[in-house]
């Protein structure tokens, strides 16, 4: 016969397990892997003015403004190599230059940036010279802002480090719907994690959850009409954190509004 001593240790226990599976969970449910540094890795930069930059009012992730979006101006184009597809825009990556003197800053600072757009490979020019992003080369077509806090403005291409990093956020993520009454359309801006999202889902009032794909950059899509509904979203990104951001669109929401969600931690 157990001991009453016994059957407290045991629901001692019991209770500790819970706790920490129920930490677990939350942790999972909100931020996903804190530790997100990688092993610095090697690549190449240039940049771009910001009059040839087309992300700074539009680019390959679908952003539009930087501002508005919450990116700024330290920003960067992806060779193939990164961009992969659309899938790493709004990712978050700690650059530094190295291994040039007369080129990289003293004591190569580093600069944190954010992807906002695609670098197009040239392949009638040499990959050592102008097609620095022919894959599979692995390079930064960075902003002006971005490549000043790393290098001299005079060097052209210029050897760095790289490697991804959490991205901090003001404020939540931020959701603009788009559409028409046979397909639903969002762009997802200033997500914090590791800002790579890998899937969403929408529901409104009347269906459960909807499964979305990318369309292109980081705008998902859905083939259902969801005008005059409310609009919870649920994202998960790269690292493996889920945020639900519940009602975040009120059922009198328009097409080319932005709501602000819930965001990772």
């Amino acid at each position: 016969m157990i001991s009453l001593q016994t059957k407290i240790s045991l629901f001692s226990i019991l209770l500790f397990n819970l706790l920490i599976f129920s930490l677990a969970t939350q942790k999972i449910e909100e931020g996903g892997d804190d530790n997100l540094l990688e092993e610095w890795r090697l690549a190449s930069a240039t940049y771009v003015k910001e009059n040839q930059l087309s992300s700074i009012t539009g680019g390959a992730c679908g952003y539009g403004d930087l501002d508005e979006a919450g990116y700024g101006r330290d920003t960067t184009g992806l060779s193939s190599a990164l961009f992969g597809r659309g899938s790493s825009c709004g990712a978050c990556f700690e650059i530094r230059c190295v291994d040039h003197i007369h080129w990289c800053l003293q004591g190569s600072p580093s600069i944190t940036v954010t992807a906002t757009d695609f670098c197009a490979p040239n392949w009638g020019l040499p990959d050592e010279d102008g097609g620095w992003c022919n894959f599979p080369r692995e390079h930064f077509e960075m902003s002006v802002a971005a490549f000043a806090g790393i290098a001299k403005s005079i060097a052209n291409v210029v050897p760095v480090q790289y490697r991804r990093v959490k991205c901090q956020r003001k404020g939540g993520m931020r959701f603009t719907v788009t559409g028409s009454s046979y397909f639903h359309q969002v762009l997802i801006t200033n997500v914090g994690s590791d800002g790579e999202i890998t899937a969403v889902k929408v529901k409104g009032l009347r269906n459960g959850w909807l499964s979305m794909g990318r369309n292109w950059g980081q705008i998902w899509q859905c083939d259902a009409d969801l005008r005059g509904q409310p609009l919870s979203f649920e994202v998960t990104v790269r690292s493996g954190g889920t945020v639900t951001s519940y009602g975040v669109a009120p059922s009198s929401w328009q097409f080319r509004q932005t709501f602000e969600g819930k965001q990772f931690v």
